[in-house]
């Protein structure tokens, strides 16, 4: 059994890397489009800012780790979490190496999803779909209220709020042109270049921070939901005291310092991979971009992953920068989007998670079969 949780562990590290260079390009993609920064001075800042991000709290942490499967129907075992993990991981390279920017998020979930249905033999009551506690968000539960609503909302506000910046952007520019004067000169287009593309960086690192704060919780919810399985079946009873650390610090509510510190540092390694395929895909085959266009798309983006990172609701980081750069295409000229593009990337959206579902539903029934369940 021990084993079996050390397994799950080291399975979601590998996740957490993979989603590290899987997502780089949500947090650099736009900054590396503009020329603002050299791909490599953007996976730095990525790199740092993602560490940061990680440390801002685990309210997404923790509903990945009691707020989806439902343990009085199926038991969370650590089988259960290693077809989770795999359905997730050959999702996230299939997407990598087809150079589509498709949700690490979703396809967690998904796996996770899956696996729950085939240990519960295809009980849904093993997932939780509704709405439980007082009415406050903070201890709303399930994945209507915590995956799916947000899930189809934060494209939609990505969109809207990518829009509506670059559009508020515009207008101030606008009336300064007609100021005249020293207000007409700083509203050319070399000024306005040179300003963002300085406050593009900051933007960037906003964006980094914000996948931080969501994507690397996820991971941190996985290993302790193994943990708090491990530790209710007597698992952790006599443990060596090498792996002393194992031992939960507290309840089912609390993630462990050195959940949060191992996770932070892989997704940061993970991110300083690079995932150059996405970022092609993301920074320059949608729409062409300029440095006013990437300050409006990553502050959009970010500020939907915080607001969301902060209710607990696990977003995705790719949805929300995608669809920002999609409203900030749509501002510019709706006609300079590119349609086929888009289509590709909607449709790995709408397949994450059932694929991902789907390959660890497989992989579980594959475990039953060979009696290792």
């Amino acid at each position: 059994m021990l084993t079996l949780v050390l397994l799950v562990v080291a399975f979601a590290l590998i996740f957490e890397f993979i989603n590290g260079f899987h997502d780089t390009a949500n947090s650099i993609a736009t900054v590396v489009a503009t020329k603002v920064l050299s791909p490599g001075q953007a996976v730095i800042l990525a790199a740092g800012m993602n560490l940061v991000g990680a440390f801002l709290g685990t309210a997404v942490a923790k509903t990945i780790s009691s707020g989806l499967i439902n343990t009085d129907v199926v038991a969370v075992t650590s089988q259960v979490l290693i077809c989770a993990l795999l359905g997730a991981i050959a999702w996230n390279i299939i997407t990598w190496w087809r150079g589509l920017p498709s949700s690490s998020s979703h396809a967690l979930i998904g796996g996770l999803c899956g696996a729950a249905l085939s240990a519960a033999h295809n009980n849904w009551g093993a997932l939780i779909w509704s709405k439980a506690g007082d009415g406050d968000w903070s201890t709303n539960k399930g994945l209507l209220w915590k995956v799916f609503l947000p899930m189809v909302s934060s494209p939609f506000f990505g969109f809207l709020l990518g829009v509506l910046i670059l559009g508020l952007l515009y207008a101030i520019i606008a009336a300064l042109f007609r100021a005249g004067g020293p207000f007409a000169r700083v509203a050319r287009p070399r000024w306005v270049n040179a300003f963002f593309g300085k406050a593009q960086i900051v933007s960037a690192a906003y964006m980094g921070m914000a996948h931080g704060t969501n994507d690397a919780q996820k991971t941190m919810g996985i290993i302790a939901l193994a943990i708090f399985g491990a530790q209710a079946s007597g698992a952790l009873n006599d443990l060596p005291a090498w792996l002393g650390f194992l031992h939960p610090d507290g309840g089912e509510k609390d993630i462990d310092t050195w959940v949060v510190v191992t996770c932070a540092l892989v997704m940061a390694a993970g991110t300083a991979a690079g995932g150059w395929r996405i970022i092609k895909t993301l920074g320059h085959k949608m729409v062409k971009l300029h440095p006013i266009d990437g300050f409006a798309a990553e502050t959009a983006s970010a500020t939907i992953l915080v607001t969301a990172a902060h209710f607990g609701m696990p977003v995705s980081t790719t949805h929300s920068i995608s669809t920002a750069i999609m409203g900030v295409g749509f501002a510019k000229n709706p006609r300079a989007l590119k349609i086929t593009v888009i289509e590709r990337i909607v449709w790995a959206w709408i397949l994450t998670i059932p694929a991902a579902g789907g390959i660890a539903y497989g992989m579980f029934r594959l475990v039953e079969m060979l009696g290792w369940a």
